[in-house]
């Protein structure tokens, strides 16, 4: 069986996996160490963000991040720079509002990889499926630090999602532990976080409840 981090499978089995994933970590450059927890607690997907590094530096923290997630079977996503997607072993990229435009991610990257892109309104929600992404981030539902200056779009953007959205969406902004029954309530399957697991003291653990609460596993904070 091969691991979804080689990018060998086919797209069809990467969309499949796509669909199944409920955790999706966002992070910068971090140990071996953190990441194996993390992946063992239940994240799916990971993200690596290093925005304004040198392309050596993102070129090889990359490529440890797509063995890491290989060896657990998860998906492996590059912020931002589909240019490095192909040398890393990448999975897809993933490109803001501001970033480059799909189409071109798109010619960059090729038809078999995946495209994630940032939504901050309905209006964007619902050209996402026309730009012909995979999977949308839908927030910040919350205000985070993370994206400084950033309004919280609130759950009802999440609402909104879940009913409109013609592709896989993950909430995210602000998401941990005490909220995310909330947004599970309001329509979200899937969700991406950052703080949750990488100021955790346990990641593993952290990750594990956070998937448990979106299955209805276990009752969580509801804030």
């Amino acid at each position: 069986m091969l691991a979804t981090g080689s990018c060998q499978t086919s797209r069809v089995s990467v969309h499949e996996r796509l669909r199944s994933e409920r955790l999706y970590l966002v992070c910068d450059e971090r140990p071996d160490e953190f990441l194996a927890a993390a992946l063992r607690g239940g994240v799916g997907i990971v993200q690596l963000r290093m925005k304004d590094r040198p392309d050596e530096a993102v070129l090889a923290a990359a490529r440890r991040f797509a063995e890491r997630c290989a060896e657990h079977g998860a998906l492996f996503i590059l912020n931002d720079r589909p240019d490095l997607v192909q040398d890393a072993g990448a999975d897809g990229v993933h490109v803001g509002q501001d970033d480059m435009a799909v189409a071109v991610a798109r010619e960059i990257v090729g038809p078999d990889r995946l495209i994630g892109l940032s939504t901050h309104t309905p209006t964007q929600i619902d050209a996402a499926a026309a730009a012909k992404v995979d999977y949308i981030g839908v927030g910040p539902v919350y205000e985070t630090p993370t994206k400084p200056g950033r309004a919280a779009v609130g759950l009802e953007l999440v609402h909104y999602a879940a009913a409109h959205a013609r592709v896989p969406f993950f909430a995210i902004g602000g998401i941990d532990e005490a909220n995310v029954a909330a947004v599970a309530a309001a329509g979200a399957e899937r969700v991406a976080v950052v703080r949750a697991l990488t100021e955790s003291v346990d990641p593993e653990r952290a990750a594990r409840t956070l998937v448990e609460a979106l299955r209805g596993e276990v009752q969580v904070g509801s804030a």
